[in-house]
């Protein structure tokens, strides 16, 4: 059964920084693109950002330039780096692993920004 496992939110005042880690337990790790997306209570889920099989990134708007997705496949594990955190960035983020038909996402971990 595939798990897919977010870590390291929390509570965070603006300006300060938070990594996320995200943990897959799918096999062949390298061939699934993974993504974070995030969902503010009352909104739509977003995308944050995607890292591709073969390393390539893509950010959404608002958080271009603050934070960095990076993956480590030996550790079927993704990262998601957030600094400069503003209160806007306050949500539930989500991993995902997609594979052509196969998609997982995990159960999400808070993130709250607030002084």
């Amino acid at each position: 059964q595939v798990q897919v496992v977010e870590s390291g939110g929390g509570l965070v005042q603006p300006g300060g920084s938070l990594r996320l880690s995200c943990a897959a337990s799918v096999s062949g790790f390298s061939i699934y693109d993974m993504g974070w997306y995030r969902q503010a209570p009352g909104k739509q889920r977003e995308l944050v950002a995607i890292i591709t099989k073969g390393g390539t990134t893509t950010y959404g708007d608002s958080v271009k330039g603050r934070f960095t997705i990076s993956r480590d496949n030996g550790k079927n594990t993704v990262y998601l780096q957030m600094n400069s955190l503003k209160p806007e960035d306050t949500a539930v983020y989500y991993c995902n692993a997609h594979y052509y038909l196969r998609d997982y996402w995990g159960q999400g971990t808070q993130v709250t920004v607030s002084s």
